[in-house]
């Protein structure tokens, strides 16, 4: 068995490959969920809005984005959307795509956290002075942004899953990488379970680190509600 993974992974080199499919599928990941958050906010607030035409755009961006599947919806951007206006970098198209649709499901996130405040809030912030803008940012947000976090964090950890299908439009991450050394070795079990070993790794990783953080958050909330008592 040793022999074995040294002659598929070891040997020639091919080992090198998985860390910069690796870094893209990072990169993409990270690039994503940047571009969703920004549209969740922006879509989470137009859901909630009194204008009858901002919810119904978010309502729609929503429904189509989550009603069609990841891979068709990578293949439409990069063939149908980008190609034919000359954009042929799969990587950023990746992104692009993925952000998108990490977007509509930011927007659910956020909205639902944003929704969660007690109204009361709102009220007591206007009765302050403070304008709707100041009450949504100093005091809404930051208490809808600890609700939400567990949810925002398990989007995080799903969308580097779902960048495995970025090899369809030919981007070399490391699910695409891992295939590649299969087809060069005709082995399939290392490869592929050493893409999922490294996939394991990252997402449990990645959970413990979001969960220590959420326990800090939570026992620094603590300190300083005793601080005020």
């Amino acid at each position: 068995m040793l022999q074995t993974f040294y002659d598929v992974m070891i040997s020639h080199g091919r080992w090198m490959l998985i860390p910069a499919g690796l870094g893209t599928t990072l990169l993409i990941a990270v690039c994503a969920i940047l571009i969703g958050s920004v549209l969740g906010c922006v879509f989470a607030l137009f859901k909630i809005s009194e204008y009858r035409i901002l919810r119904f755009f978010a309502e729609l961006y929503t429904t189509v984005i989550r009603g069609v599947p990841m891979a068709t919806q990578l293949m439409i951007f990069y063939f149908v959307v980008f190609s034919p206006m000359g954009l042929s970098n799969a990587v950023l198209v990746a992104v692009i795509a993925f952000g998108i649709n990490s977007g509509a499901y930011c927007t659910e996130i956020f909205r639902a956290g944003i929704q969660g405040v007690d109204r009361g809030q709102m009220e007591a912030g206007r009765s302050l002075g403070l304008s709707w803008s100041q009450t949504l940012v100093k005091i809404i947000l930051p208490q809808a942004f600890k609700t939400v976090l567990p949810t925002y964090t398990s989007e995080f950890i799903t969308l580097i899953k779902e960048t495995s299908v970025a090899s369809f439009i030919a981007v070399v991450d490391l699910q695409k990488t891992c295939d590649n050394i299969r087809n060069a070795t005709y082995n399939a079990w290392i490869p592929l379970l050493s893409c999922a070993l490294i996939y394991l790794c990252l997402t449990v990783g990645l959970t413990k680190f979001f969960a220590t953080f959420e326990r800090r958050m939570a026992k620094g909330d603590g300190a300083m509600r005793r601080g005020r008592d």
